[in-house]
């Protein structure tokens, strides 16, 4: 199946020369680690999934008095993560500049060149996988996922929308798309406000959002879930049936991790893996993976980029079958 994906990458190419151009990467580390402050980068807009991790780790940071440094939070967003991550790319060599990881950390670099793979940089851990909700809206004729394909299936193609070019959410798309059948054009957006408004103007049929995004919607009745891509049932939505239930099994999840930049000291990693183990047993780290109904998936290093590995090479086939890649 070829499926058209309105939107180009020209945006991601132009984050990515304009990463370029930021900072150098400062200094380079020695001595005792930590002595300076910490410059944490967020890769996407306020209020997003990645933002809401990040921003509760340092919480957690600054709480439990885990970094003797400032850390200075900034958003450094666009073309999917790839200003953001360019701008860590350009701290090598420093133990002072930090990110959070998500799905575009490893498809952007599959449909654009952007000068870097997550390979180049120094893995601390993966946390937590975010599973999606298949969404249509509240008022439609579709009460259950057979409807939704049998009206897909007899259309032309279906308007569906996501976060991101290439992302996880397209990956559904494509995958659910593929399986039941019928074709897709797929509307990317840059945060989860215009997404759902869009889909509540008509402009969309349907879209792939993370719970905790979407629940408050699903609970006023604005929007129906057709579909949990998760392994279980949520207890919150005990009446959506899992994509295995419905005979998708195995469903990709935004991964959600921590990086250094290239070439960070090995005390720089050493202390944000065992800071980070000390954030992921506490009681807030345990109530931020309930509330946004996360799956905790904790692997730390080499495991993490051996999860990514897999990962890149399933999404890598994915797209490839769906025309994106060449």
């Amino acid at each position: 199946m070829r499926t058209r994906l309105i939107a180009g990458v020209g945006t991601i190419a132009l984050a990515v020369s304009l990463s370029a151009c930021g900072d150098d990467g400062g200094s380079s580390d020695g001595g005792d680690y930590p002595s300076e402050d910490l410059d944490w980068t967020i890769a996407f807009g306020p209020g997003g999934g990645n933002d809401i991790m990040a921003r509760t780790m340092v919480d957690i940071i600054d709480q439990y008095d885990l970094y003797p440094g400032n850390i200075r939070l900034e958003n450094r967003e666009g073309g999917s993560g790839a200003t953001g991550w360019g701008y860590l790319l350009n701290q090598k060599g420093s133990g002072y500049g930090i990110s959070t990881t998500s799905g575009s950390f490893i498809t952007t670099p599959l449909q654009a060149d952007t000068g870097w793979t997550y390979e180049d940089f120094t893995p601390v851990g993966l946390f937590a996988t975010d599973d999606a909700l298949f969404i249509v809206p509240g008022d439609s004729e579709y009460e259950t996922w057979e409807d939704w394909v049998d009206y897909a299936t007899g259309q032309d193609s279906v308007v569906v929308g996501g976060i991101g070019t290439v992302n996880v959410d397209f990956i559904l798309h494509e995958l659910l798309a593929d399986q039941a059948g019928y074709e897709i054009e797929y509307v990317p957006f840059n945060e989860e406000g215009q997404l759902q408004t869009a889909l509540l103007s008509g402009s969309l049929d349907a879209t792939v959002s993370n719970t905790g995004s979407i629940l408050g919607q699903v609970e006023a009745g604005e929007v129906r879930p057709l579909m949990f891509t998760g392994p279980e049932r949520l207890d919150v939505l005990a009446d959506v049936p899992t994509g295995e239930e419905l005979g998708y099994p195995d469903l990709p999840a935004m991964p959600r991790g921590m990086i250094l930049p290239p070439d960070a000291p090995a005390e720089a990693q050493e202390f944000w893996v065992n800071t980070m183990k000390e954030v992921v047993e506490t009681p807030e780290w345990q109530e931020y993976i309930d509330s946004n109904y996360l799956a905790e998936n904790i692997l730390w290093e080499d495991d993490f980029y051996a999860f990514l590995g897999d990962t890149v090479a399933d999404f890598e086939t994915i797209l490839t079958d769906a025309g994106v890649l060449e």
